[in-house]
C-alpha cells in the first residue's frame, strides 16, 4: 500500500484517524498507531512482518543489554547487535546480486519492503543508545511502534529516535497540527499524482524507444530527474504531513536541491535524512575531513559506495554512488575556489548537467543500455523525433508537465507555504481541498502510478 493509492486513501487513512482520535488515552492511542502500522505494512508483505519485528526486537533485547552492562561486555554486545542487524539487510538485500554474480546456485530471496530505511532507523537506535545521546527504551511496543510507524516505514524520511524519543509517549496532538499535517499531505500527494506520474511517462517511453538519439536521451533524463523529485519529495511531504497530524514532528528531507549550484550544495538539500545518518554514523567516525588528504578521500569513496549500494542491489547503483563521490573530492580539493567564484547561474548548470547524467546512472540497470545512452548523449546522436512520435502520440501531452515541473522545482511559492496569515491559510486550504479532488479524480482514472523509492 502506498499513499497515493485509493485504498490508502479512502479507507486506511480515514478509519485509521478515527480509530486514533476517538482514543483519549495515550497507550491506546499508541496502540493504534501501532496495530495500524503492522497492518499497513502487511498488506504488500504479510510473510515479512516478522522480518521487521524480529529487527526491533533484536535491537530491544541488544539496547536492554546494552544499557545494564559496561565495558567490553556492554562493546561486545554492541557490535554484536550491530552486525546481526547489517547482516540481516545483507542476507535480504543483497544476497541475490552476490549470487547472480558468481552465478551461486543459491534459492532466490524476496526483497522485504523498506527495509533500508528501517533498518538505518533501528541502526541509529542502537549506536545513539551506545553513545549515551538517548535513554533505553524499556517498553518493545514503544520500540516497534517507533520502527514501524506507517508514515515514515516504506520510503522515509530516515527518522532518527531521538528525534521523536519524548514525543512517543508526550506528544500533544492540536487542531492546528491536524490542518496543517494535513495541508502538507496533500501538497505531497499532488506532487507524486499531478507531477511525478505524469513526467515519468516522458522518461519511460524515452528511455525504452528504439529510436531515440540525444535529443531524446536528454529529454528523458531530464524527465527522469524531475519524476524521481517529485516522487520522493512528494512521498516525503506526504510523510512528514501524517507525522504531523499525529503529533509527530520530524526533520525536512528536502531542501529544493535543483536549486543548488555545486553538487556539494545538492547533497546537502536532497535526503538529508540519508546524507546526515552517513555523516554522524560512518563519515565522522572514520575520520572524516580531520585527516590526511588520502584518508579523506579514501572516507569519501567508502561513504559514497555504501550509499551507492544502499539505494539498490545492483551494480549500476555502486556505479551511481562512486561517481558521486569522485565529483565530490574533485569539488572539495579542486573547484571548491572557483565555484565560489563563478556567477551562480554558471554553478547551476554545471550543477544539473552533472545530476542529471547521476541520475542516468541511477535509472538504467542494465549496462548495455546505460553505455549505449550515455554514448548517444555525449556525442550526440541525432533523434529521429517522428519516429518516436509514432510510437506513442500521447507523449506531447506528457511532455507539457515538464515545464510545471521545473517551475515547481525551485523556491516560487516557499512565502505562501510558510505564511500563517489568515488570508494565506485561507488560500492555502481552499487550494489543498482543490487539489485532492483533483488528485482523487486522477487516480480514479489511471492505473499507471509507480513510486521509485517502494523496494529500497
Amino acid at each position: 500500500m502506498v499513499f497515493s493509492s485509493l485504498s490508502f486513501l479512502v479507507f486506511f487513512l480515514p478509519l485509521s484517524a478515527a480509530l486514533y482520535f476517538i482514543c483519549r488515552n495515550r497507550i491506546w492511542r499508541n496502540t493504534v498507531l501501532m496495530l495500524a502500522s503492522l497492518f499497513f505494512y502487511s498488506w504488500g508483505e504479510p510473510k515479512l512482518l516478522i522480518l521487521m519485528i524480529a529487527a526491533a526486537l533484536a535491537a530491544y533485547i541488544g539496547g536492554l543489554l546494552i544499557g545494564r552492562t559496561r565495558g567490553g561486555v556492554r562493546k561486545l554486545i554492541y557490535i554484536l547487535t550491530l552486525l546481526l542487524l547489517i547482516a540481516n539487510l545483507f542476507v535480504f538485500k543483497y544476497l541475490n546480486l552476490i549470487s547472480d554474480t558468481f552465478r551461486l546456485s543459491l534459492k532466490e530471496i524476496a526483497l522485504p519492503i523498506g527495509i533500508s530505511f528501517y533498518t538505518f532507523q533501528i541502526l541509529s537506535y542502537v549506536i545513539d543508545l551506545y553513545r549515551g545521546e538517548i535513554k533505553v527504551q524499556k517498553n518493545f511496543f514503544n520500540l516497534l511502534l517507533y520502527v514501524s510507524f506507517f508514515p515514515q516505514l516504506i520510503a522515509g524520511p530516515i527518522v532518527r529516535y531521538q528525534t521523536i524519543e519524548q514525543e512517543i509517549t508526550n506528544r500533544r496532538e492540536s487542531l492546528s497540527d491536524v490542518a496543517e499535517g494535513l495541508r502538507r499531505f496533500v501538497l505531497g500527494l499532488s506532487k507524486k499524482v499531478l507531477i511525478a506520474n505524469q513526467v515519468a511517462l516522458v522518461a519511460e517511453h524515452l528511455f525504452a524507444s528504439n529510436a531515440s538519439g540525444a535529443g531524446a536521451y536528454w529529454l528523458a533524463a531530464l524527465a527522469f530527474t524531475l519524476q524521481i523529485y517529485f516522487d520522493f519529495s512528494g512521498y516525503s511531504d506526504m510523510a512528514i504531513g501524517l507525522g504531523r497530524m499525529f503529533g509527530f514532528h520530524f526533520l525536512e528531507n528536502f531542501n529544493y536541491p535543483y536549486a543548488a549550484v555545486s553538487v556539494t550544495d545538492f547533497w546537502r538539500r536532497w535526503h538529508i535524512s540519508l546524507s546526515s545518518w552517513f555523516r554522524d554514523y560512518v563519515y565522522i567516525p572514520l575520520g572524516g575531513s580531520r585527516r590526511s588528504r588520502g584518508r579523506v578521500i579514501l572516507n569519501l569513496l567508502i561513504v559514497w559506495a555504501l550509499t551507492g549500494f544502499w539505494h539498490g542491489a545492483s551494480w549500476n547503483f555502486l556505479l551511481w554512488g562512486l561517481y558521486f563521490g569522485l565529483v565530490l573530492i574533485f569539488e572539495k580539493f579542486c573547484l571548491a575556489r572557483l565555484l565560489k567564484k563563478l556567477p551562480k547561474v554558471l554553478g547551476w548548470l554545471y550543477t544539473m548537467v552533472i545530476v542529471i547524467l547521476g541520475w542516468v546512472l541511477f535509472d538504467l540497470t542494465d549496462f548495455s543500455v546505460l553505455g549505449h545512452t550515455l554514448k548517444a548523449m555525449v556525442t550526440f546522436a541525432p533523434t529521429d523525433w517522428r519516429a518516436v512520435l509514432a510510437q506513442d502520440a500521447s507523449l506531447l501531452f506528457s511532455v507539457l508537465f515538464l515545464l510545471p515541473a521545473i517551475v515547481f522545482s525551485f523556491p516560487v511559492a516557499r512565502r505562501l507555504l510558510r505564511s500563517e496569515k489568515t488570508g494565506a491559510i485561507v488560500l492555502k486550504n481552499f487550494l489543498c481541498i482543490v487539489l485532492l479532488l483533483v488528485c482523487l479524480a486522477m487516480l480514479l482514472g489511471e492505473t499507471y502510478n509507480p513510486f521509485i523509492y517502494f523496494r529500497f
